[in-house]
């Protein structure tokens, strides 16, 4: 691994989790971990380019047939794929499928681009994920084979107990805050050999005390109504928050460049009462 590198270029590829969600800025669009890095990556390198394909609620199939193909033809020196995690959740998920697929994606990749990072995504402490632990184990365990084979980074965010704080995640539960994204961000930074900016993404935040059990039901119950029955209905009329919704930043563009703005594109929240969830893919 190289030293403070001078990687020229980055492509960031996945679902909501590189979209950037629930990082959302004063616009109403979302910032999120790649955004972050980019923006350190452009610092150290003049003329720096940056493409984000990533879109919220992608399946691994859908990521390979809209945004593998994609990114390997931008070859840029970066290259980030993030995705497996929303099958994961699903009620019915072939496995062998999903390992299939990002099997596919890698072997795509790995040959576009000089540095390809993989990524064993954060998972947050509580009873709402533990029925789906198993199988994102077995995505994780697939991420580390794929990485030996290809000589790809993974960058080990399940590994890390400062990430599995319930305050780093936002309310719906499965997408990190700003805070989460920003120690993502630097976690990223430090696997690819740039010279630390936080050596503390690691550390567990500061202890509080917790909430009383009137304040955790109230949470259940606004968590329930605003973001676990809309997910439930999409499911139901197969439906996801990503449909028709394009890439944030689809072209490999130096970074600030006017035509992409460093942010995302349009407004992160639905109206209100539409029924449409922005948090849960």
């Amino acid at each position: 691994m190289q030293t403070n590198p001078t990687y020229s270029s980055l492509v960031a590829v996945g679902d909501s989790f590189t979209e950037g969600m629930s990082d959302l800025l004063p616009d109403g669009s979302y910032r999120g971990w790649a955004d972050l890095l980019a923006a350190r990556m452009a610092a150290r390198h003049s003329g720096f380019r940056y493409a984000n394909l990533a879109v919220r609620g992608k399946l691994i199939g859908q990521i390979v047939d809209e945004q593998v193909e994609v990114a390997a033809a931008m070859r840029a020196d970066v290259v980030t794929l993030v995705g497996g995690l929303n099958d994961t959740l699903r009620p019915k998920c072939d496995m062998g499928r999903v390992r299939g697929l990002l099997t596919e994606a890698v072997e795509r990749l790995a040959p576009s681009c000089e540095r390809l990072v993989l990524m064993r995504s954060p998972g947050r402490q509580g009873p709402v994920l533990e029925r789906f632990r198993p199988r994102m184990e077995q995505l994780f365990a697939c991420v580390d084979e794929l990485a030996e084979r290809h000589g790809a980074i993974v960058v080990d965010l399940y590994g890390a107990p400062s990430l599995a704080d319930p305050r780093l995640w936002d309310v719906d539960r499965l997408h990190l805050t700003a805070e989460g994204h920003r120690r993502v961000a630097e976690a990223v930074w430090q696997a690819l050999g740039y010279e630390p900016e936080d050596t503390e993404w690691r550390t567990p935040m500061a202890a509080t005390a917790p909430p009383n059990w009137a304040g955790r039901r109230l949470a259940d119950a606004r968590f329930a109504r605003q973001h676990l029955l809309p997910w439930i209905g999409r499911r139901l009329t197969g439906r996801s928050s990503g449909d028709g919704r394009p890439a944030k930043r689809p072209e490999l563009l130096p970074y600030g460049d006017p035509a992409q703005p460093p942010g995302g594109t349009g407004p992160a929240l639905p109206p209100e009462g539409s029924g449409e969830l922005s948090g849960l893919s």
